[in-house]
């Protein structure tokens, strides 16, 4: 880990080993303001397995209104629901047969001939999806007895004092004012609310949890209320028990509150007395008693959120003259927000984190890179590794894939549930660049632990069986006298031919890391190197290059004059951000690519995360204004909302690997790489940048 100060100022970079950044300040002068209704501009609570998302009220009033921007969800870890498989669909039934290296491999993709097949695929993609587990709004009458509407709600104050990760929204309806504060607990999935208004005295102000019907749709904005044929609930007591298929879960209340029945699925929280309303709601997979008060759980967040902002790493650009500098670190504070109450849990998170269904709520395993690396590189790996502890329960279905398609070792699935099935995808069935992540995360774990022998004892079965199947899957190419990567491969570059694609260059960048990584994790734990693998490193096809250039793939080399090939990630780049690059790469070639990508790319054709990839690769080639050019180029994918949050397009509000990758390019920038002694200074050494760092652990 980096511990010292790094204070970048006129030129000159200047160390210091005493710790001087104030963290609150920080953070607080980031403190998201809300001043009106906007569906773009919702705010969350949460702490890593749970996470609740409010409108300006500081509830769920209005979440039709929020349901086509950042929706007003509740959502967790542990909450599933899957429809009946009435038909008896078998994921046999999703499997076509590729002939690829002389063998039949049987992958499962989407199939578009309507018959059963198709009917199996659409199933097993949409089952199981994560739930929206309840609503908790408020309803306001006006003086004429109709109820209020958002155009109503005025006079709007609310704040997110990031550094409590507590909300307190304020406004006004007819005059009459009202304030709410928002908490979550950070050990349970419980959020604290206190509510005080005259309209409470009044009986014009109720409280009310509603909860919604699951949906089966690519995306679960929280607002389906209507035609309700799956869900039960009842009332027991002061909890809510909610039911819908096999999936079933609790909302308890607690406080100066009790519940009653006010509509179909629908419960008002009555406070015992008029002057406030101080509750608690917990969501749980199981019932449990709450007897928590809103200023424990108020207690909670203050201390849960004051150790994470005062561990690990901080940066302060304060005092720069650049006036990008105040924008990058707004994005900085409210992304590590983000990521450490959306990603932090048990499990690979879902790209649109717990806030909304993205993709029926499941993980992409190609994205757990950009979700999880940077809290290592930000000094807190303990993070990173809650979600690693999953690879081995799943680890047998990884293996029974890798045998499926007659390959040895584990097969890290792409589009999965949290108990492994992967879903039939005609792109994800295809991707590999997903499979040394695993190697990657475990070897960062290693280095943040101070090359700890418990790292390797813990995690190397399934580093090694990650690596027996990179090796495996290399096909030998008896006329060139190489290992290749593909046929049969759709690069992070998701625009190519599965079936035409052979050796992309950052993959093969990445397998060469990663098996020589693997390797030296055996050398640690006294075993010998793998023959395999050496052999499969040496004979590696050499990264694509054509007129000074890496191609995308060696198997297209119209990639740059074929406008086919110019969108989505520009993932040759990765060869050389990320990882340090084989040691075949040459540099100038490199930058040449870089400098051609950066000229020719259809950038409003990319996603969130391809714009850190750039400025990691502009920065190991000692390219600071271009990094910086990078993270905030001004691309629609590349917008980051008043809540921080990167916004993609209308369908997809919210887009966490934006966020994470930012992070890692930041780090990037302020501590260096392992590679690279040379590399002091990320940022621009023109006087205008006065950085301070502490904290960080460098990247490889």
């Amino acid at each position: 880990m980096r511990t010292c100060i790094i204070v970048l100022l006129l030129g000159i970079a200047h160390l210091s080993d005493a710790q001087s950044i104030n963290r609150r300040q920080v953070v607080t002068r980031h403190n998201v303001q809300v001043q009106q209704i906007d569906s773009l501009s919702s705010l969350s609570v949460g702490n890593g397995q749970f996470a609740f998302t409010v409108d300006a009220t500081g509830m769920q009033s209005f979440p039709a209104l929020y349901a086509g921007g950042v929706p007003l969800g509740t959502q967790s870890e542990w909450g599933w629901h899957s429809f009946p498989n009435t038909h008896h669909y078998k994921f046999e039934e999703t499997l076509r047969n590729y002939d690829l290296q002389g063998k039949q491999r049987p992958y499962s993709v989407q199939i578009k001939s309507p018959d059963r097949s198709r009917e199996a695929c659409d199933y097993f993609r949409v089952n199981p999806h994560r739930l929206q587990l309840g609503s908790v709004g408020m309803e306001i009458t006006l003086r004429n007895n109709r109820l209020a509407t958002a155009a109503d709600i005025k006079d709007i104050r609310q704040q997110l004092d990031v550094y409590t990760g507590i909300i307190t929204s304020k406004f006004t309806v007819e005059g009459v004012p009202v304030e709410v504060t928002t908490s979550c607990h950070q050990e349970r999935d419980m959020v604290g609310f206190h509510v005080e208004s005259p309209l409470l005295a009044q009986s014009r102000l109720r409280v009310l949890i509603r909860v919604p019907e699951p949906a089966g749709g690519w995306k679960d904005a929280a607002d389906n209320f209507k035609g309700y044929t799956k869900l039960n609930t009842e009332l027991r007591d002061n909890f809510i028990a909610c039911s819908a298929d096999t999936s079933q879960w609790f909302i308890g209340v607690a406080g100066n509150a009790s519940l009653v029945k006010a509509g179909l699925h629908a419960y008002e929280v009555k406070p015992a007395g008029a002057k406030g309303l101080d509750f608690t709601v917990q969501f749980t997979e199981k019932r449990t008693t709450n007897y928590m008060t809103a200023d424990q759980v108020d207690q909670s967040s203050i201390a849960g959120w004051k150790h994470f902002w005062e561990s690990g790493a901080a940066v302060d650009f304060a005092g720069s003259k650049d006036p990008r500098a105040k924008e990058i670190e707004r994005r900085v504070v409210l992304s590590e927000y983000l990521t450490k109450l959306q990603c932090s849990g048990n499990f690979p998170p879902q790209e649109t984190g717990l806030t909304y269904n993205s993709w029926y709520g499941k993980p992409h395993l190609e994205m757990h890179w950009w979700h999880a690396v940077h809290f290592a590189l930000w000094g807190r790996p303990e993070l990173m590794e809650k979600s690693l502890d999953w690879y081995r329960t799943v680890s047998a279905k990884a293996e029974q894939l890798a045998q499926r398609q007659h390959y040895s070792g584990l097969r890290w699935q792409k589009m999965v549930d949290h108990s492994g099935d992967e879903s039939p995808s005609s792109v994800g069935a295809f991707l590999i660049w997903q499979q040394p992540h695993f190697i990657y995360m475990t070897e960062l774990l290693y280095q943040s632990r101070k090359q700890s022998a418990e790292v390797i004892k813990k995690y190397a079965d399934l580093v090694y069986k990650t690596a027996e199947f990179m090796a495996d899957y290399a096909s030998y190419d008896s006329v060139k006298h190489r290992y290749n990567l593909g046929p049969g491969l759709i690069p992070a570059q998701e625009c190519f031919d599965p079936l035409q694609t052979f050796n992309p260059t950052y993959e093969l960048a990445y397998w060469h890391w990663a098996l020589q990584t693997a390797q030296q994790w055996r050398e640690r734990a006294g075993l010998p190197r793998v023959a395999k693998w050496d052999a499969v490193c040496t004979q590696l096809a050499p990264l694509p290059v054509l007129n000074g250039v890496y191609l995308p793939a060696e198997s297209n080399p119209d990639g740059y004059t074929n406008s086919r090939y110019l969108g989505d990630h520009p993932a040759v780049l990765g060869a050389y951000a990320s990882i340090p690059g084989s040691p075949a790469l040459d540099t100038a070639t490199m930058l040449r690519t870089l400098n051609l990508v950066w000229d020719k790319w259809r950038w409003n054709d990319t996603w969130g995360w391809d714009f850190p990839l750039t400025a990691m690769a502009a920065t190991r080639l000692h390219q600071p204004e271009m990094a910086v050019q990078a993270l905030l180029k001004p691309i629609r994918t590349n917008t980051y909302l008043v809540n921080g949050h990167n916004f993609q397009d209308e369908r997809l509000t919210i887009y966490l690997p934006g966020n994470g990758g930012l992070l890692s390019a930041i780090a990037m920038m302020c501590a260096g790489t392992a590679a690279d002694p040379t590399l002091i200074n990320g940022f621009p050494d023109n006087g205008q940048w006065k950085v301070k760092c502490e904290g960080f652990t460098k990247i490889f």
